[in-house]
């Protein structure tokens, strides 16, 4: 019978590597107790310290603006083609049902 797959939210995954390296717990004993494997625990190691720049990170609220403007813009953009688009297609079935096509 298969085992269920467990899942470990991203709190529960630092609290685990939050062990093994600020607490000096082994590896094999973090990942006896918490049932993954070695393999898993250096994926997450690995994935955390790609990732910790974020952790860093801070927006100015000039950033944060221009993303929101820049983000406005493209959703205009979007509106605006599906319209021509919308346009397009009606002006095609027209001219689909003046030559009698179907």
């Amino acid at each position: 019978m298969a085992e269920v797959r467990r899942k470990f939210t991203p709190q529960e995954k630092v609290a685990i590597l939050r062990q093994h390296l600020v607490e000096k717990v082994a590896v094999s004993e973090l990942c006896e107790k918490h049932k993954i494997t070695p393999n898993q625990f250096y994926r997450w190691q690995a994935e955390f310290f790609e990732n910790g720049t974020a952790a860093f990170e801070r927006r100015s609220g000039a950033q944060e603006r221009r993303l929101q403007e820049r983000l406005q813009t493209l959703s205009d953009k979007l509106a605006h083609k599906d319209e021509v688009i919308a346009e397009i297609m009606e002006a095609h079935v027209a001219l689909k049902k003046t030559l009698g096509q179907p």
